[in-house]
């Protein structure tokens, strides 16, 4: 046989076979559509469709009416529905809804009206969902909960949980006069806020394809004294970020706001993410976020839950990274301006700290100068001096044997000088392996004279960049990448780059 279109022969090979596994699942499907048919035929409702009616009578022509969430605050939902099923007032039955596979979500008009792919009553499907740092919970996916209660009489309570065709959470009612159902819906509402279980925890934000995702995780603890950097600038970062917090309700009396922001600038390897850790570390009952990344496209939607469970800590790493970036948000502004805008919606009185870090304070100066009072503070976090370089050296070399004499430490020191925190504890890891490769007990200045050399070797230029090191080199910023400023910073030249004020 010749192909018209072609003039070439038309392949007589078989398609290819389905596999036995692909055949059964065509094969249940397609008896599941037969007795969907055979059902329609024989005007027999499905059995769900059946339940509900008989459930609620006359109140079945009751509106439905739904109330959907972010697929993040599911296990919040649930929480809040365990404590509500609970109530006294009240008593509710669950029954799980079946659908065939690949089959797209429902809702509950379409259980109604009976309008849809054959279904079955069946056991709650439930998915198990983190509700703390080493705990979970199950959640309802897709159920009926039949209520029965002393003040509104029967009604019908859907959990439509995220499935890939519909990403929300929804809640939906039915049986009920539209306002009493909103009613039961605030009431749901309330206790979803009240009962959080993000609350008080420190919360990995990341992007996912449902939307933003909130992962609890646990940090090893950070100590003042593991923090080197200069006493005065410490202190400044302390004064507001912590002391803000320690004096909240005197504040509030005095007529002060507590929101704040404090921006931490430096070259890379610095310490500023480690600085942030121990911020969060001394930051207790609070609610903290930690953002990178793409991530931090979700600034709203995180900033409107860090309102609600204030208060609250944003911290947004490597800022520079995604500011400019438009096609990470939604209505295609600049990452730095949609977290602007989540500045500024938030009230004087909420307690919450917006701590972000950049490496190119250069990139935002413009942004953050034209919408002034975002950022209260700019800290920039300088390369180590020597006696830095030196508490280094004794901060990563805590648990490590030593053989080094105070010479040997002190040349380390000299010939470091313009690395970054980052350097040095590479340093230390590099003397670490040289002693194990010599089979030493302890770790000696030769093995920490060697590490030094093989890190400032000329062929490991772009080590020493990557660590941090030799970063005044970077080119300049592109100032046509952000808005003009319709406001400045005083700036003045320092030894080791240009320190940013606002004035």
């Amino acid at each position: 046989m010749m192909n018209a279109s072609s003039g070439t022969a038309a392949s007589s090979e078989p398609a290819a076979a389905f596999s036995t596994s692909e055949a059964r699942a065509f094969a249940r499907t397609f008896q599941a559509f037969l007795e969907w048919v055979a059902s329609e035929q024989g005007d027999e409702r499905n059995p769900v469709t059946a339940l509900l009616h008989e459930w609620l009578g006359e109140r079945a022509a009751e509106s439905v009416v739904t109330r959907s969430y972010s697929p993040f605050e599911h296990v919040n939902v649930q929480t809040a529905l365990n404590a509500w099923s609970t109530m006294p007032e009240r008593s509710v039955r669950v029954e799980g809804v079946a659908t065939p596979p690949h089959y797209g979500g429902l809702s509950l008009q379409q259980l109604m009206v009976g309008d849809g792919p054959p279904l079955r009553l069946t056991s709650p499907e439930l998915i198990d969902l983190p509700d703390g740092p080493d705990s979970t919970l199950a959640c309802l996916r897709s159920a009926l909960m039949l209520v029965d209660s002393t003040d509104a009489g029967r009604y019908v309570v859907f959990v439509r949980g995220p499935s890939e065709h519909q990403p929300d959470l929804a809640l939906e009612i039915v049986g009920l006069p539209v306002s009493h159902a909103q009613q039961i819906l605030a009431e749901l509402d309330h206790l979803r806020s009240r009962l959080n279980v993000y609350r008080g925890h420190l919360l990995d934000v990341q992007a996912g394809p449902t939307g933003m995702q909130l992962s609890f995780v646990s940090l090893p603890p950070v100590h003042r004294g593991d923090v080197i950097l200069p006493e005065a600038t410490l202190r400044r970062i302390e004064r507001h970020a912590i002391g803000m917090a320690e004096h909240r309700d005197s504040l509030l009396a005095a007529g002060q706001h507590l929101k704040r922001g404090v921006l931490l600038y430096g070259p890379p390897g610095t310490g500023k993410t480690h600085t942030t850790r121990y911020i969060v570390s001394q930051m207790d009952g609070y609610t903290r976020f930690l953002m990178s990344g793409q991530a931090l496209a979700a600034i709203g939607g995180v900033s409107t839950l860090a309102r609600e469970l204030e208060p609250s800590v944003l911290v947004m790493e490597d800022v520079d990274l995604v500011a400019t970036d438009r096609s990470f948000t939604p209505n295609g502004n600049p990452v730095l301006f949609e977290l602007l805008d989540a500045m500024d919606g938030a009230a004087a009185d909420a307690d919450l700290l917006f701590l972000l870090t950049t490496n190119r304070a250069d990139l935002l100066e413009a942004a953050l100068a034209a919408r002034p009072g975002r950022v209260d503070v700019a800290v920039e976090i300088e390369r180590p001096d020597a006696d830095a370089r030196r508490r280094l050296i004794e901060l990563y070399a805590q648990h490590i044997p030593l053989a080094i004499s105070e010479d040997e430490i002190d040349s380390a020191v000299t010939r470091t000088e313009g690395v970054t925190a980052s350097f040095v504890k590479e340093l230390l890891r590099r003397a670490v392996l040289n002693g194990l490769q010599d089979g030493a007990d302890q770790v000696a200045g030769t093995h920490l004279e060697a590490a030094v050399e093989d890190l400032l070797d000329s062929s490991q230029r772009i080590t020493r960049r990557l660590l941090g090191a030799d970063a005044d080199d970077l080119e300049p910023a592109d100032p046509s990448l952000l808005q003009p400023a319709t406001h400045a910073f005083v700036t003045g030249r320092g030894r080791r780059g240009t320190r940013f004020y606002y004035g």
